[in-house]
C-alpha cells in the first residue's frame, strides 16, 4: 500500500518591533515548500494565528480544486504560540502547520 505524505504548510510568526505606531504587531508568513503563499501582520497573536489557519485552508482547497468555503468569523479562532505544530481541519481539507525553522537543516559546528 503506498504511503502518502499529507499536506503541510510552514509558517513564521513573530512580533514586529515598535515603529511609528505605539502598539505591538505580529508578523505572519505562510509557506508551501519554498513558495510564500500569504503574509501580513495583525495586532494580536491570536488574530495572526487565525489568519494563518484561514489562508492555509483556502490554499489547500484551491490545490485540490475544491470550492473555497465562505469565510466565517468563528473559523480558525484560537491562539497559535510560535514554534508549535498544529493539525488544521477546515472543511474537507486537513493540513499540518509546522514552524518554518523546523524545516531548515541544523548547522553544526566544524570538527577540529
Amino acid at each position: 500500500m503506498p504511503t502518502v505524505h499529507g499536506l503541510e504548510f510552514a509558517y513564521s510568526l513573530y512580533p514586529l518591533p515598535p515603529g511609528r505606531m505605539p502598539f505591538r504587531r505580529w508578523r505572519w508568513e505562510l509557506w508551501h515548500g519554498s513558495q510564500l503563499i500569504a503574509a501580513g501582520w495583525r495586532l494580536g497573536r491570536p488574530d495572526a494565528g487565525r489568519a494563518l489557519r484561514v489562508y492555509a485552508a483556502e490554499h489547500g482547497h484551491k490545490l485540490f480544486g475544491l470550492p473555497v468555503p465562505p469565510r466565517d468569523p468563528r473559523t480558525g479562532r484560537g491562539d497559535l504560540p510560535p514554534g508549535t505544530t498544529e493539525r488544521l481541519a477546515i472543511g474537507p481539507i486537513t493540513a499540518l502547520l509546522v514552524p518554518r525553522a523546523l524545516e531548515r537543516p541544523a548547522v553544526s559546528a566544524p570538527v577540529p
